[in-house]
């Protein structure tokens, strides 16, 4: 993520960096979920963040977008690039070569909740505006998750706005030299409007 957080900052963000214990490193769940969600909590709270107000807009790819729309509720917006959304999915799928039984060291079928707290698509609404982009020909997290969980997270009357460029890979997602990356730093410039149209409609 360090070439995506240098040309935010070039635009003018204040950016942290968040790193989250990952499996053999003292990574698991809750953990590794508890680590961002901890990460998110030391910002919001530090001098620095206090230092530089605007929304607080957490920026995720893969893994690491599973982790930031499980925060959504700590921020005022998500960006989910290529994210995993469905844990018993992606383990049903033995995606990443069975990353997710190598993670969670059991099935769904064996620790269901744990499978559960894990997926985004299970913790539904976000209640916070978002943007999801995947490339359709996306061969580690394929497509198909994206838009699942896109058509679930609508239905629970989340705003997410999904952009599908098609010769996006998964890694391309977190290249600030794609053409894609220009939209989404356009749209993160549009959160404080996004926001307040969502508290505005949640309150209405």
């Amino acid at each position: 993520m360090v070439p995506l957080a240098r040309d935010l900052v070039r635009q003018g963000w204040a950016v942290a960096n968040v790193e989250y214990r990952r499996g053999g490193n003292g990574g698991g769940w809750p953990e590794t979920g508890q680590d961002v969600r901890s990460s998110v909590s030391a910002i919001a709270a530090s001098a620095w963040r206090r230092a530089a107000p605007g929304p607080l807009v957490g920026v995720g790819h893969s893994v690491g977008g599973q982790l930031a729309l499980l925060a959504a509720d700590q921020l005022d917006a998500v960006v989910a690039l290529a994210p995993v959304t469905d844990a018993a999915r992606t383990h049903r799928e033995g995606l990443g070569e069975n990353a997710a039984a190598e993670f969670f060291g059991a099935s769904p079928e064996q620790a269901p909740g744990i499978y559960a707290g894990a997926s985004p698509v299970r913790q539904l609404p976000l209640g916070t505006p978002a943007l999801v982009v995947h490339g359709a020909v996306d061969q580690r997290v394929p497509v198909e998750h994206s838009l699942d969980f896109i058509a679930r997270a609508r239905m629970a009357g989340d705003r997410i706005d999904f952009v599908s460029p098609y010769g996006l890979d998964h890694l391309d997602a977190i290249d600030p030299a794609s053409p894609t990356w220009p939209f989404v730093r356009g749209w993160m410039d549009k959160v404080p409007a996004q926001v307040h149209r969502v508290r505005s409609s949640s309150s209405a």
